[in-house]
């Protein structure tokens, strides 16, 4: 095959190889959900609206790139100086700069039209029927139910994947690190508002079957929202690098009827009042190493190990703090280490929790202490702060 004849078949036959294979692969059809590169319509009302708009400006860049390189390969191929073809000379062509100028204005507008429309969708967060307000930490999340009577519901969302799927010692599940111990639970048909922010670096909060994806940054707070009309469950994740554990915060929600929801809701609340309760309670030794092992399991172990071994933080087994003046590890877990990955856990967990931990980590990997820590300590340390 002559020189010139190989250029044709690079110019004209390849391209069209390429766009059989995207286009007519029909043997690749069973493969489509797993090399699935494009977006996903969602479940919402506003996610097939931006999905629409997606593939819109997809068609519209895909038509003019057909036609841009098909009349760029046409020059080539009849135009070429084998067959005797010279360039024209030509200046100042007003034909040509009025086709150049309209032709992609017209194009921009039938883009900025839709655009904008489903932008001020997108950005609509009046009339919410529900406040919700989603906190990054490193590495978890806060949710706070505002409610407009003050009876706030607010918790943790913490990664509830088993550390043997994580290193490797058991198969990883289904929704491998998808899963949290705590999902955020939203009625179906109403309009949530997320209101989002963070506490110590740049988050993400993304899910996208639900068509959210805001910025958490730290003292600011970011808006966005959603109408899920069908229940059931949807996952996300942390969308901004945000640490060494940044894989580590996923998201869930739970979209239910409003029945239900509103049964959640009545339990959370019920929960908060038994917290308050549990304040002036003394618990036992093995109470607290009970519900401390399920909170460190949940919160701490990803820096300081299975076995109190250390990792990113520092070990607990033997450590001088554990095992030090209560006060000290008190401190710690309160107020965090400035300068380290030790996060303060003092508005992150209720002093339930704190004093459960705390008199964890003092009995458990070995250290033996023999004491208790209660909440109300906790609370008493606080106060004196």
């Amino acid at each position: 095959m002559c020189f010139k004849a190989k250029q044709l078949c690079k110019l004209v036959l390849y391209p069209a190889i390429v766009l059989l294979s995207i286009f007519g692969g029909s043997a690749w059809a069973e493969e489509a959900q797993r090399w699935q590169v494009n977006m996903t319509p969602g479940v919402t009302e506003i996610g097939h609206k931006i999905f629409d708009l997606h593939m819109l400006v997809f068609w519209i860049c895909v038509i003019t790139g057909i036609g841009v390189f098909a009349y760029l390969i046409y020059s080539i191929v009849a135009f070429r100086k084998s067959q005797g073809a010279e360039s024209a000379h030509f200046h100042e062509n007003t034909t040509v700069e009025i086709l150049w100028t309209v032709i992609p204005f017209l194009i921009l507008i039938a883009i900025a039209v839709p655009s904008t429309k489903t932008l001020l969708e997108i950005y609509d967060t009046d009339d919410a029927d529900l406040d919700i307000l989603v906190t990054g930490y490193q590495w978890k999340w806060k949710y706070e139910y505002l409610d407009a009577n003050g009876e706030n519901v607010s918790f943790f969302s913490n990664l509830s994947t088993a550390q043997g799927e994580i290193y490797n010692a058991e198969d990883k599940g289904q929704h491998y690190l998808l899963e949290v111990d705590e999902p955020v639970v939203v009625p179906v048909g109403k309009k949530i508002r997320f209101l989002v922010t963070a506490n110590d670096v740049l988050h993400s909060w993304w899910v996208p079957a639900i068509a959210v994806k805001r910025d958490a940054v730290p003292g600011f707070i970011n808006e966005s929202w959603t109408r899920i009309e069908e229940p059931g469950i949807y996952r996300g994740q942390c969308a901004e690098l945000c640490g060494r554990n940044h894989g580590y915060m996923p998201i869930v929600v739970h979209a239910v009827e409003q029945e239900e929801y509103d049964a959640w809701l009545a339990e959370r609340k019920a929960k908060a009042a038994q917290i308050k309760e549990l304040m002036s309670k003394n618990f036992t030794l093995d109470e607290q190493m009970e519900a401390g092992k399920a909170i460190y399991m949940s919160a701490c172990v990803a820096c300081h190990g299975v076995n109190g071994e250390g990792g990113v933080g520092k070990p607990i087994a033997g450590s001088p703090i554990a095992t030090g003046e209560i006060t000290g590890l008190i401190n710690i877990l309160v107020n965090g280490k400035p300068g380290s990955a030790m996060p303060a856990f003092g508005n992150q967990f209720n002093d339930v929790d704190l004093a459960a931990v705390i008199t964890f980590a003092r009995n458990g990997f070995g250290n033996n202490m023999g004491d208790v820590v209660q909440p109300i300590d906790v609370y008493n340390f606080k106060q004196g702060q």
